[in-house]
């Protein structure tokens, strides 16, 4: 990666291509997972809630790593990008046939891209 270091108004700035710089806040935002609910008194957790943000959770790391946007996955998976943001911030809970289109979409992506890096 070339990056360059130019000094405004006494503060260092690092220059570098878009590319790199969304790669990066792709993977700041990663960080961002929603937060697992809290349990109950008898420390049993909300199940459905439970079960959304621990999907949010996997699903923003495996987007993360194959290095994709919630829009490009929404694209390859067919679905409106509202609908992926609903799904990540654990608002929603999808539909099976929505999960199998996101899981899909990720092991083709990742697939391609592997063979991408093997043919270099």
């Amino acid at each position: 990666m070339l990056a360059q270091t130019i000094m405004l108004e006494g503060k260092p700035y690092v220059v570098l291509p878009r590319e790199e710089f969304d790669r990066l806040s792709t993977l700041a935002k990663a960080g961002e997972l929603p937060p697992l609910p809290e349990p109950d008194a008898q420390g049993n957790y909300p199940a459905v809630e439970y079960a959304r943000a621990s999907l949010a959770r996997k699903l923003i790391r495996d987007r993360v790593a194959v290095g994709l946007s919630q829009r490009e996955l929404a694209t390859l998976a067919g679905i409106r990008v509202e609908t992926l943001c609903r799904i990540e911030t654990g608002k929603h809970t999808p539909s099976v046939p929505t999960v199998d289109k996101l899981d899909r979409a990720l092991k083709r992506y990742a697939k391609t891209k592997a063979k991408g890096r093997g043919a270099k």
